[in-house]
């Protein structure tokens, strides 16, 4: 081991690495970060190691078997809290905590195309998520946010960055304008403007929250924010908060499947819902509405336009259907089969 080392405990280091990072990420990802490090300085309590000057490529991979096979992590969540675990690592060698190049010593497992498309919220729980907000937070920022995150399928920065003049509730649409120069641009620019359809249940939760809760509030371009706070527009990071938030299994089932005490659990705080393993990010509530329409029937066409994705990148992330479903849908759009052609024509 290297003489010039400078002894530093697993939870201090963590923290320096915290606040190191935290000029240069958002603060979901902080938090984030905390959560998959507190995994490992919990591990160096339990094997002992109080300094991470003695931390060897074998303990980094004691732990990353305990974490795979005592866990039972999914691939990609593995491969996550692996990478974070490789840049501390890397900050620590620069503090002169452990021996430079031991970050290198982190197998990163190899997630495939199935990795990266199994997780997405499901019609069946999002019915559970909707009704609970419906039934306890009916018209506020939760409730209406969830319903055109769902039936729009919208990425959560195009979502945030409507104003209430973009909502059309008479011909029921939204429209999305490519506003970068005021801070609410559009992943694909202006290729991505477009109007995009709403149905009568989306449309009465919006003029209920419009009408009764809407706080009024009036970004520093003079714009009125769709989705607003008391004091801002709605940031991207409170929307990722709010998708984690009601995806917990236990806000809307009153259990958790992962056998923790409710009470006492660390995803328990709004701040830390990212902390459960059941919960989401807005991007599989988005991932799901996609799938969903897929698994409606609504032709691939129309599904890639409305939700602003390519057909190739629809068909390798987001189609879930097996082959015979995709023939039984085909054969509606058959000569004499009565789906008029029009089925076809582009919704925007």
């Amino acid at each position: 081991m290297t003489t010039d080392l400078e002894p530093l405990d697993p939870a201090t280091g963590r923290e320096m690495y915290l606040d190191e990072r935290s000029h240069e990420l958002a603060d979901a990802t902080i938090q984030s970060h905390r959560y998959r490090l507190k995994q490992f300085v919990q591990w160096c309590d339990q094997e002992g190691i109080e300094n991470l000057n003695d931390l060897s490529g074998r303990d980094v991979h004691r732990f990353r078997v305990k974490r795979r096979n005592e866990d039972d992590l999914a691939t990609a969540t593995m491969k996550g809290q692996l990478a974070t675990l490789r840049m501390f690592l890397r900050f620590c060698a620069t503090i002169d905590a452990v021996e430079p190049g031991l970050d290198e010593k982190i197998i990163l497992p190899t997630t495939t195309a199935e990795d990266a498309r199994e997780e997405m919220l499901s019609a069946e729980r999002v019915e559970k998520v909707l009704e609970h907000l419906e039934k306890y937070r009916y018209a506020r920022l939760e409730h209406t946010l969830f319903e055109v995150l769902w039936h729009t399928g919208l990425r959560v920065g195009a979502a945030v960055g409507t104003d209430v003049e973009d909502y059309n509730a008479d011909e029921q649409f939204l429209e999305l304008v490519h506003r970068p120069e005021q801070g609410t641009s559009l992943k694909n620019g202006k290729a991505s403007e477009r109007f995009v359809a709403l149905n009568d249940r989306v449309c009465s939760v919006l003029d209920d929250w419009l009408e009764v809760n809407h706080p009024g509030t009036v970004d520093d371009y003079g714009r009125e924010p769709l989705f607003a706070t008391q004091r801002s527009r709605l940031s991207k990071n409170r929307a990722r908060t709010i998708a984690y938030q009601y995806t917990r299994p236990c806000i809307y089932d009153e259990q958790c499947p992962h056998d923790r005490e409710i009470e006492d659990c660390e995803a328990q705080p709004t701040a830390y819902a990212h902390a459960c393993p059941s919960s989401l990010s807005p991007h599989p509530i988005r991932r799901g509405a996609i799938t969903y329409s897929l698994q409606s029937g609504i032709p691939e066409k129309v599904v890639s336009d409305r939700m602003d994705v390519g057909p190739s990148v629809l068909d390798r992330h987001y189609d879930q259907r097996s082959k015979k479903e995709k023939l039984d849908q085909r054969r509606q759009y058959l000569p004499g089969n009565g789906i008029s052609s029009s089925s076809n024509q582009r919704d925007k």
